[in-house]
């Protein structure tokens, strides 16, 4: 084989491979086309529980970190400062609108090692769970640069909607249930 022909098989190798990426992302942009990131202002009056910089990692369908969601501006990566305040969480990546996750759409936090092509040391991806839709949840991980994440994740905590506890069965003192 000839130098040129080498040359000429890398770029078209090259070229099917970036067809394949396009071809992939536009998919998932079409899947999740009618899934919304909450923007919006952080409410007046609402108390700031814990702030940190760092990196914003993905979002991913929830239990599911290799399945990235196309939801903008929570797209790609970038720097993030994270604001956890009494109302909620506001996500601030510069260039894009504030991203404002209400409590009442929060649902867990935690602690990863790995999420779609991250992977960190034990318990060093802080990730938040809470709902697009009435259907739909997802996790979004950060990587905490200046803060102790453990600081961020429970002022999350705090804030979670506390689930509702069914009204327990009334006792005699003998324990039966009358």
């Amino acid at each position: 084989m000839t130098r040129e022909a080498a040359v000429a098989v890398m770029i078209g190798a090259a070229l099917l491979i970036l067809l394949a990426m396009w071809w992939g992302w536009s998919r998932r942009r079409r899947r999740d086309a009618g899934l919304q990131a909450p923007l919006g202002d952080i409410p007046a009056g609402a108390e700031t529980l814990a702030t940190a910089h760092g990196f914003y990692v993905a979002t991913t369908a929830h239990d599911k970190p290799l399945d990235r969601l196309g939801i903008h501006p929570l797209t790609f990566r970038s720097r993030v400062t994270v604001t956890v305040t009494t109302a909620g969480v506001a996500l601030d990546i510069p260039g894009a609108p504030r991203v404002f996750l209400a409590a009442d759409r929060l649902r867990a936090t935690g602690r990863a090692t790995w999420t779609i092509d991250r992977v960190v040391e034990d318990g060093g991806l802080p990730f938040i769970a809470w709902a697009v839709a009435d259907d739909v949840i997802a996790d979004s991980y950060f990587r905490v640069q200046d803060a102790d994440p453990a600081d961020v994740l429970d002022a999350v905590a705090r804030i979670l909607p506390q689930p509702e506890t069914p009204p327990r069965p009334e006792t005699t003192p003998t324990g039966q249930q009358s």
